[in-house]
């Protein structure tokens, strides 16, 4: 693990200046779909700032031309649902039928605890019926480390969880993939770390979970905490949020860059705007037109095209998905 004491310093580098030619979309192949900001629980380390008293969400008329999104493109062959929690905003079953109807790979960012919640017992049933690939929160396999990121008794619902999903095949059928996410703790001080190898961290976790709670999963995805929502108060909060930008930053690893999942996605809210990357959509940095008009579905139905944009948007923050082995919705960009 890489460890820095940073200084405190107003200086660092555009994004974009580190870059030896523009950052520039590929082919359009996930759509990644924010359904709202209604959850159950409110993580310390949430850049959505979800919790249970949020209710904005996906409304019927962009659900409609999400549904036409998703059929009128055979290029897209990943639909991403995420959230807050995905499952308890308005959409979240037509969008995964209507997907899957469609011969796309689907994804759902699960808390895991939703599944236990009153009403949302079958989701777990509901997951395998459509195959439905789970990516499911669990930011250490430790009890302690997990209820004081997420809330007291997380960890112990979430394991219950991850066992029902076990019992029907999830983590051993090749067509029920179970992966689930590390996210690091938010840095209490100056002595930054980047986040562990994925592939050794993975390992760990495999090995404690079956000889714990006889859980199986396919793989482990590390995710860096960004700069931005809960995290980026808290590091304001503490006068560390120019010095963790800057630790980001002196770690870049340019060979991350074309691994980038800004590249090849499209990020949409649930009131149907356009982002390259959800962490640009929750810092409100949207994408645009070459007139300067924000992009939204409507646009992209009404020109019949995908790849409508050229340049992605940057800002410091995307140093957080370049450092050291790299970060994405998908885990780390590169082999450590």
């Amino acid at each position: 693990m890489v460890q820095s004491q940073v200084k405190p310093t107003t200086t660092i580098t555009p994004f974009e200046q580190k870059l030896d030619r523009p950052l520039t979309k590929a082919p359009i192949t996930t759509l990644q779909i924010n359904l709202g900001r209604k959850c159950n629980l409110a993580c310390n380390h949430c850049h959505v700032e979800a919790g249970p008293n949020r209710t904005e969400e996906l409304s019927p008329a962009v659900c409609a031309q999400l549904i036409e999104l998703i059929q009128r493109f055979p290029q897209v062959t990943t639909v991403d649902l995420t959230g807050g929690a995905p499952e308890m905003n308005y959409g979240f079953r037509p969008l995964v039928e209507a997907a899957r109807c469609a011969g796309k790979a689907v994804m759902v960012r699960s808390n895991l605890t939703i599944c236990l919640e009153p009403g949302y017992e079958d989701l777990p049933d509901y997951f395998a019926r459509h195959q439905v690939h789970v990516v499911a929160s669990l930011p250490c396999y430790l009890e302690n480390n997990v209820d004081q990121q997420r809330g007291a008794g997380v960890y112990s619902r979430s394991i219950q969880v991850l066992q029902r999903l076990n019992q029907l095949g999830y983590g051993q059928d090749p067509a029920l993939r179970l992966d689930l996410v590390y996210n690091p703790p938010v840095p209490r001080n100056a002595e930054f770390s980047l986040t562990q190898s994925q592939a050794a961290l993975e390992t760990d976790y495999k090995a404690y979970l079956q000889t714990q709670f006889n859980i199986a999963f396919d793989h482990l995805f590390t995710i860096t905490n960004l700069p931005i929502g809960r995290v980026k108060q808290y590091l304001q909060g503490k006068g560390l949020f120019s010095p963790y930008v800057q630790f980001l930053e002196s770690h870049h690893n340019p060979g991350t860059v074309d691994h980038l999942m800004c590249r090849d996605q499209l990020s949409i809210d649930y009131l149907g705007q356009v982002y390259d990357c959800d962490f640009n959509q929750m810092e409100q940095v949207p994408s645009r037109l070459p007139s300067g008009e924000a992009l939204t579905v409507a646009h992209l139905l009404q020109a019949n095209r995908l790849d409508l944009l050229e340049q992605i948007q940057t800002r410091p923050y995307c140093y957080g998905c370049t450092a050291g082995s790299g970060s994405s919705c998908g885990g780390a960009l590169m082999d450590a």
